[in-house]
């Protein structure tokens, strides 16, 4: 949709509106997208630097934006890093020579002075801490998930328009008002959903896995059984299982060294491999059965385990 609204025809005023040189609306593409996500558009090696620095995984502007913005506006501290010292010490370098002389597939070309590398390393360990303590907080999962049930039952056809402007149209404000006047009246689509987030009446937590219960089990499959078997029990809609798989966090780049060679990031910083994996998995119940379901899950909680590993072997 991103690419769609750049395109639009309301944007495209905008851009001829510009003063000379007017920007290629595709060009703006390629920036708020990187090499990836248009991979059917020519980048020259420029455009490519270009769009790392604004969406690259490892130093994008708008990574280091949320983790600021994310920590300043939810009052942890955990999203702080020098970003100061981070971007005056970043350059554009070209990837580590390995010892056979064979260049590393190493992307983005953007790198930092060795002197910077401590911030990179905040940098890295505050979108850690950020994930794990906020985006994956259960109270803020569980109200994604009941948005996620309103908007499906609200929304035309369970989903956003493809239209660029009729989904123009669906702001956050719509969408409140939408919610607002779904909780007052039950016969309004998404009613009980749109009162859970209104009154504040969210699912809690039954069940906390760890990173070890989902590394073990191969990815929250015992969570996910225990969850089906709950549902049984008590019906699919005071239920809800959610989960994030542990993904490859190993972000490289390249250093260069007071003495100008350049290194990889990962061969300097013993920080950069520990950096763990963000990861959850919760079965979430509706907050009025919650001691019913509470005393049904640890009278059967060694049962339900043994019985998952038995369906995953």
């Amino acid at each position: 949709m991103t690419r769609e609204l750049i395109l639009s025809p309301a944007m495209k005023e905008i851009w001829t509106g510009l003063d000379p040189p007017k920007p290629d609306p595709l060009d703006i593409v390629k920036l708020a997208l990187g090499k990836k996500k248009a991979s059917d558009l020519p980048f020259s090696d420029w455009e490519i630097l270009l769009a790392e620095i604004i969406v690259g995984n490892a130093f994008g502007v708008d990574r280091m934006d949320y983790l600021l913005r994310d920590s300043l506006h939810t009052g942890v501290a955990y999203g702080k890093f020098d970003h100061f010292r981070l971007i005056d010490t970043m350059r554009i370098l070209s990837p580590p020579a390995h010892g056979d002389e064979k260049k590393s597939s190493l992307e983005p070309y953007i790198g930092v002075e060795a002197g910077g590398l401590q911030s990179a390393e905040a940098l890295l360990l505050a979108r850690y801490f950020m994930f794990s303590q906020v985006y994956f907080h259960p109270v803020r999962r569980i109200y994604d998930i009941h948005l996620k049930d309103f908007l499906a039952e609200w929304l035309s056809g369970g989903c956003y328009p493809n239209d660029v402007e009729r989904f123009s149209a669906f702001t956050d404000a719509e969408i409140t008002s939408a919610m607002r006047q779904a909780a007052k009246d039950n016969r309004v689509a998404g009613h009980v959903h749109a009162k859970r987030i209104i009154d504040r009446n969210h699912f809690r937590v039954l069940h906390e896995g760890t990173l070890s219960d989902i590394l073990a089990s191969g990815g929250a499959m015992k969570t996910k059984h225990i969850a089906a078997a709950a549902a049984k029990e008590f019906g699919a809609d005071k239920i809800r299982f959610d989960s994030s798989l542990p993904k490859d966090s190993a972000i490289d780049f390249p250093v260069r060294e007071r003495d100008g060679s350049i290194v990889s990031a990962h061969s300097k910083s013993q920080v950069l491999k520990k950096i763990p994996a963000a990861a959850f998995e919760y079965i979430f119940v509706e907050k009025e059965i919650l001691p019913e379901v509470s005393e049904w899950y640890q009278k059967n909680k060694t049962m339900l385990m043994a019985k998952s590993m038995e369906e995953e072997s």
